[in-house]
């Protein structure tokens, strides 16, 4: 079975480490690397295609840094910080950054860093898998306590930096996970990032229109490009046809 590669950029105004970074990207097999950038500005154009899987970006570049950059995409792809400093290292975790990177890089840990981001990336692009009765109980940390819930009741999911919500058709419960340890845990071909604050259960959408999506009458925003994606994947593949 061929291996699936996640297609990266680098974005840093310091031309020699880009080299630096393109060079260990060569050696990585699940490594694709597509583009670099010297800077944030220059790179926008590039993700708004919404094929890219993974950044791995500079925080301390001039006009615009990495971290407002990132804070200001709404649908980011997986993305690993480069830095001087390892004070950086909490905005990090508040834009659920996979890792961070102090220079000078070494291979070791860009290895690791990657590594850890391809996981996540397959973890988000498994293949479509039967849930066998057993499978849709999950255990929340709500407070200090951990709280068995039904994913399948799971309407919708609203991050709320480190805590995020979880809305069901007749409660709401705040859980000390962030999104994305929440998307990890939960199974692919029900769930669906719509935007960088909510996932949603595909399977209780009532309407996609424009650049809103229903569900219970509550009203969510949703991308263009993740628009596109959820029609190509789920909507168009179960449209009724003449």
């Amino acid at each position: 079975m061929e291996e699936i590669k996640m297609k990266c950029i680098i974005v840093d105004d310091e031309p020699m480490l880009r080299q630096h970074i393109a060079e260990m990207t060569e050696q990585i097999d699940f490594l694709d690397l597509v583009e670099t950038f010297p800077s944030a500005l220059a790179a926008t154009s590039r993700l708004q295609q919404g094929d890219i899987d993974l950044i791995f970006l500079d925080i301390n570049m001039p006009y615009l840094n990495g971290i407002d950059f990132l804070d200001s995409l709404e649908n980011p792809p997986l993305c690993i910080f480069i830095t001087a400093y390892s004070e950086y290292a909490l905005e990090g975790f508040r834009l659920q950054a996979v890792d961070y990177l102090l220079k000078p890089i070494i291979f070791q840990r860009f290895y690791q860093a990657s590594t850890k981001a391809y996981q996540l990336f397959l973890q988000r692009n498994k293949p479509l898998q039967e849930s066998s009765p057993n499978d849709n109980m999950l255990f929340v940390r709500q407070g200090d306590a951990f709280v068995k819930i039904s994913w399948t009741d799971i309407l919708y999911a609203e991050s709320m930096q480190n805590y995020t919500k979880l809305h069901f058709k007749e409660r709401t419960i705040t859980i000390h996970q962030t999104m994305l340890a929440l998307e990890e845990a939960l199974p692919g071909n029900h769930f669906f990032r719509i935007h960088k604050s909510y996932l949603v259960n595909v399977n209780h959408i009532d309407i996609i229109t424009g650049g809103r999506v229903y569900i219970q009458d509550q009203e969510l925003p949703i991308s263009r490009t993740k628009r596109e994606e959820l029609l190509q994947n789920i909507v168009f593949k179960k449209l009724l046809s003449r």
